[in-house]
């Protein structure tokens, strides 16, 4: 339940911008601010159904999305060699990781990782 959760949060994070004003609201409500159906009814004054309706239709819409761009599919990939990248320089000598352009290129890769997070 947890991987997918994570799994529309991050499809969120790239597509939610694509989706309507009210899917975009009702998806911030529920996946980000973690406020129930009810609560979300309550707020845009609709029913519990029709909150449960409009976050399906937008899951599936982040799911479309994904399946035509591969956007999120492709960051993991590369978030994933810049990790494995690192890992190999972490295990070079310490002479050789004390070179300056190496040491700027880890510094950069630093940054691609950081950069990441936040988003």
């Amino acid at each position: 339940m947890l991987d997918k959760v994570l799994h529309i949060i991050a499809l969120f994070d790239f597509y939610g911008a694509l989706l309507t004003d009210k899917q975009r609201l009702s998806m911030e409500m529920h996946y980000l601010n973690d406020l129930s159906l009810a609560e979300i009814a309550d707020e845009l004054g609709v029913t519990r159904q029709a909150v449960h309706d409009i976050l399906k239709r937008a899951e599936q819409v982040l799911i479309d999305y994904e399946d035509k761009l591969k956007f999120v599919e492709r960051h993991q990939r590369e978030q994933q060699a810049i990790q494995h990248i690192y890992q190999l320089i972490g295990e070079l000598p310490d002479e050789i990781r004390q070179l300056p352009k190496l040491h700027l290129a880890v510094q950069e890769l630093n940054c691609l990782l950081d950069y990441s997070k936040e988003v």
